[in-house]
């Protein structure tokens, strides 16, 4: 079975401290978690009436394929009470973003938000996005 190195860009504006610590704690108990990136504060982007955000990302190994992956981050979020809204820019407990698939980027925000950049660079910087 293939081993996959995935980059888990996570953010939260919701009790964020421990949302993100709750989201790790799970990360850790399915994965192999091999760096994670420092916290950032940030302010929110889209709909600005709401609180800052605080966001890192987590370097994990995987044998998952990216769509159960993915499905398995949304069951995740859900469990760590992610509702589901109207406005994607919003207020929420934790939002869990496949960011690098095996040196790979696959989702295009890394290049528009600084604090993701940075996230990725701490916990793969021979990436050098």
């Amino acid at each position: 079975m293939k081993i996959n190195k995935v980059v888990i860009g996570v953010g939260s504006n919701i009790e964020p401290d421990k949302n993100i610590q709750d989201a790790k704690r799970a990360l850790a108990r399915r994965f192999n978690i091999l760096k994670s990136s420092s916290l950032i504060e940030t302010e929110p982007i889209g709909y600005l009436e709401q609180d800052n955000f605080l966001n890192c990302a987590f370097l994990i190994e995987t044998e998952m394929d990216s769509k159960s992956l993915k499905q398995w981050l949304q069951n995740l979020e859900k469990n760590l009470g992610r509702v589901p809204k109207k406005n994607k820019y919003g207020p929420r407990t934790i939002d869990l973003d496949i960011v690098i698939w095996n040196d790979e980027v696959v989702d295009r925000d890394v290049y528009e938000r600084d604090f993701l950049k940075n996230s990725v660079n701490e916990v793969l910087p021979e990436l050098k996005i």
